[in-house]
């Protein structure tokens, strides 16, 4: 599932507090990847940081949605070998601006689930039991 799209949600800790950050990635081999410059991301998935990637993804032809959770280590891709490998994935970042430095994430566990798409006519609300007028 994870190879059928390339954004995701990576959660880090920064500063003992938890933030959320929208990233492209690829799946290399049993790990993903991401580009990313110096910032608040960075620093939160830097060092061999705890962090998890959240994606999700309907397949239009079965109606059946998915939503899969990595969680792992990140680590800043290092040495001019892993450098060189790296960069020539299919990764290219959507917003404009230098994204030179590439975190690896290696999970711990990857969890998911598929479910069927509820028509929004059948949805519950906490009015779908009240009773109703006989004006409404």
């Amino acid at each position: 599932m994870l190879r059928n799209v390339s954004v995701g949600r990576l959660a880090v800790l920064v500063s003992g507090r938890p933030d959320i950050f929208p990233i492209n990635y690829t799946v290399d081999g049993g790990t993903l990847v991401f580009r990313t410059s110096e910032g608040t991301k960075l620093s939160g998935a830097s060092e061999d940081a705890a962090v998890a990637v959240e994606a999700d993804g309907v397949d239009p032809d079965t109606g059946l949605a998915w939503s899969v959770v990595v969680k792992g280590t990140a680590a800043v891709v290092t040495g001019t070998e892993q450098v060189l490998e790296t960069a020539q994935l299919f990764l290219f970042p959507w917003q404009a601006g230098k994204k030179d430095v590439f975190v690896r994430i290696t999970p711990d566990t990857i969890t998911g689930r598929r479910f069927r798409v509820t028509e929004p006519m059948t949805w519950w609300t906490q009015l779908s039991g009240a009773i109703k007028t006989a004006q409404e």
